[in-house]
């Protein structure tokens, strides 16, 4: 048996026409586009923010800086007058995989004997030490192409800043390039790339080795006269090291002297 089925249209279907309609028409669409293009805007904003954020995080965090080894120079004045203390470190910097060119410039090295503790800053830095305003704050006489030179005046020369004299030893310290295969890093322009590897010289002279008025440190005719460093770095001393890069985690160094140093001249403290 067939069922029977009939369709019925409604009589009282209505629709809304005229200029009235169409005005709330347009003005429905006109605000639905102005929503859509604020969340549009504001959600880009966002997208960049979160972006700049993101990757100043990552540099934060990160650690562009490596230190690869650490080694003692004991000043000398033959090769059987040595002193007691190393008077000079040399710690060899590279940059972590992956990490941004760093300039030099802008890092602040701290180190500490357990006792006294230097803050220091590249020599060639004309800004951190000098007033609002001047340029003078970088070591006297500092060489823009001699890094051998720079390095004797950290050991034995004073810089004067705004009529005060300071020991280079206690305030500053140096660098030379090892490796630089693009020829991108020099004295006044200090800025590590890919693949960059430096030496980076510290000043410990103690003030034992001062008194002494040993002639060599290392290959560097201290007969001038050695300036204390206010540090004592003797046998069985713990030291740390602190690299603080203008962006980017420190990258940090600590070791303790040797019982002895026998009748070495350089002594090998880190790794």
């Amino acid at each position: 048996m067939k069922a029977n089925s009939k369709l019925f249209m409604k009589k009282d279907t209505r629709a809304q026409v005229g200029i009235g309609t169409l005005i709330i028409f347009i003005a429905m669409v006109l605000v639905a586009a102005v929503a859509a293009a604020v969340l549009i805007q504001t959600s880009g904003v966002l997208q960049q923010k979160a972006q700049s954020t993101g990757k100043q995080a990552t540099q934060e965090v990160s650690s562009n800086l490596m230190i690869k080894s650490v080694e003692g120079v004991r000043a000398k004045t033959s090769g059987t007058s040595m002193s007691n203390t190393v008077d000079l470190l040399k710690l060899q910097v590279s940059l972590n995989v992956g990490s941004s060119p760093v300039d030099v410039n802008q890092v602040v090295a701290s180190i500490t004997d357990g006792t006294t503790t230097n803050t220091l800053i590249y020599a060639g830095n004309t800004k951190s030490y000098a007033t609002a305003g001047n340029s003078n704050g970088n070591m006297s006489s500092f060489s823009s192409t001699d890094a051998a030179a720079n390095l004797v005046k950290l050991l034995t020369a004073n810089s004067t800043i705004d009529s005060t004299v300071y020991d280079n030893s206690k305030r500053y310290y140096t660098v030379q390039k090892v490796r630089d295969e693009d020829s991108s890093f020099s004295q006044s322009n200090p800025v590590m790339n890919s693949g960059d590897l430096i030496t980076l010289y510290i000043a410990t002279t103690s003030a034992a080795a001062v008194t002494a008025d040993y002639q060599i440190v290392g290959a560097s005719d201290t007969s001038s006269g050695l300036k204390a460093s206010g540090l004592t770095l003797g046998t069985r001393t713990p030291v740390s090291i602190v690299l603080t890069p203008e962006a980017g985690a420190s990258t940090i160094a600590e070791f303790v002297t040797p019982s002895s140093y026998g009748v070495k001249e350089t002594v090998a403290l880190h790794p």
